[in-house]
């Protein structure tokens, strides 16, 4: 998947820090139908608290926008991880006998702290573009694995997940926050980011989300008993 200019240039500076989260054993094993179920459990249990900070960091973003159009984009999001991902998650560990308060109460593992923390950290340290650079590779990452899995995977033990981040409603988000990332590249940066001073700071950021990202694929692992 392309999601605009700007993504597929962070994607390619960090080099081999993404296939290691795009192509981590934790999705490889999701697409043969190999991954336990209590590792997958484990991994939702954490998701499901991710997206609670995850969501507090758009709507961090809502408050840093520059304009109304960048905030009604940033607030729209919020409402696509509180009122429509995280249904998959509910229903999913529902189907497990494990209920909302159940999830609610789950000790954070450090993996979901300090990615959720890190990200939030760079939206109140910095500004609009070094926080959507934060957010970028769990939205668009999770686009591009669901993509991938529908094409790659061999099995349809996972398949509501796979359907949920590969599906129109979740690619549309993921098209949204590229243009937006663009967009604020464009009005911050300039026509060509890559030779700018900040470039290598945007870079950083992206890369240290995206080792978080795998790490929480990490614990997902680890989860399994």
């Amino acid at each position: 998947m392309s999601y605009g200019t700007t993504f597929p240039a962070l994607r390619a500076a960090a080099g081999g820090h993404w296939p290691a989260y795009t192509r981590h054993a934790f999705v490889r094993s999701m697409g043969t139908g190999e991954l336990p179920s209590a590792a997958f459990l484990h991994y939702l249990r954490q998701d499901y608290l991710f997206l609670i900070h995850f969501s507090r960091a758009w709507a961090l973003a809502v408050t840093k926008a520059p304009d109304l159009p960048a905030m009604r984009a940033c607030a729209a999001t919020v409402h696509a991880l509180l009122d429509e991902e995280m249904k998959l998650h509910v229903a999913t560990c529902a189907a497990a006998g494990i209920p909302e308060a159940e999830l609610l109460a789950t000790p954070e593992a450090v993996e979901c702290v300090a990615y959720t923390r890190f990200v939030l950290d760079c939206g109140h340290a910095g500004d609009f573009l070094d926080l959507l650079v934060a957010l970028a590779p769990c939205v668009l990452g999770y686009g591009e694995i669901g993509t991938a899995l529908r094409d790659e995977a061999t099995s349809d033990a996972y398949a509501d997940w796979i359907a949920t981040y590969a599906g129109d409603e979740y690619q549309g988000v993921c098209e949204g926050v590229a243009v937006l990332i663009d967009r604020t590249v464009a009005e911050r940066i300039g026509p060509a980011p890559e030779a700018s001073p900040r470039w290598a700071s945007l870079v950083e950021t992206f890369a240290t989300a995206t080792r978080l990202e795998a790490a929480f694929w990490d614990m997902g692992l680890r989860g399994c008993p």
